[in-house]
């Protein structure tokens, strides 16, 4: 299926069978911690997903891409970003199990449904409230620094639309890891696994991938780091199996 790109749009390929991506430069873009949240979040049989904050809708994207039977309610709050994440969903012929919806995600339980999903993930906005420069354009900067979603708001976004049992899944800062991990705990979504990502393995991780499960028991396991590339700058084999031979 064709669609319409609009004015400085462009197609890229998430190389996942043969799924195709509208982006826009200047706005924010997808990149390594989108393919990784989809694939830490590992979408199990049936499961109907909630992709909070998604963007152009590439996590969204993914997580169908994963698996056939999964549904996907994707919740983005700038009407710029949630039109391109719809014009994707046309473009892959994912209308029947992708659907995006253009609003706050706190408010998001309000036309899923109160405990309907049995999976959330979140790419969250990065940059603290006051701690970094707000990026030039609007929808970056909108994407990168929290404004007033910080990870209290996130994880009730999440605990809203997940049944007991659910899980919630994100990607974040590795020195901010307490904080999520934190406000996940004060919503009954108990971290259960997480898993730190690294460059090299000399490197410090960057990014923590984290699990949470609604109304889980104590007990945190953590997953062996990821390892991005080796030390000679090619891509590890870890990696490769995330994304394919090719490098972001």
């Amino acid at each position: 299926m064709s669609v319409e790109l609009r004015p400085g749009e462009r197609l890229d390929d998430l190389q996942t069978g043969g799924l195709r991506l509208i982006q826009k430069p200047g706005t924010f873009c997808f990149g390594t911690d989108s393919v990784l949240l989809a694939d830490f979040a590992a979408p199990r049989r049936g499961e109907r997903a909630a992709d909070l904050g998604c963007g152009n809708g590439a996590v969204a994207l993914l997580l169908a891409g994963h698996r056939p039977d999964v549904t996907v309610e994707a919740v983005e709050l700038q009407p710029e970003m949630a039109d391109m994440a719809r014009r994707s969903v046309q473009l892959n012929g994912l209308e029947d199990r992708v659907r995006v919806h253009c609003g706050d995600m706190r408010e998001a339980w309000r036309e899923i449904g109160r405990e309907k999903c049995s999976l959330a993930v979140c790419n969250p906005p990065y940059g603290e409230r006051g701690g970094a420069l707000a990026s030039a354009a609007e929808a970056e900067r909108i994407a990168r620094h929290e404004g007033d979603l910080g990870p209290e708001g996130v994880a009730a976004a999440a605990a809203a639309l997940l049944k007991y049992g659910g899980r919630f899944c994100a990607v974040y800062p590795a020195r901010r890891a307490f904080e999520m991990m934190s406000a996940m705990q004060a919503k009954n979504l108990t971290p259960k696994r997480i898993r730190s990502v690294h460059a090299t393995v000399r490197r410090a991780p960057k990014l923590v991938l984290l699990e949470g499960v609604k109304g889980g028991g104590s007990g945190l396991t953590w997953l062996p780091p990821l390892i991005l590339y080796e030390e000679d700058g090619s891509t590890s084999a870890e990696w490769k199996r995330i994304y394919g031979p090719g490098e972001m």
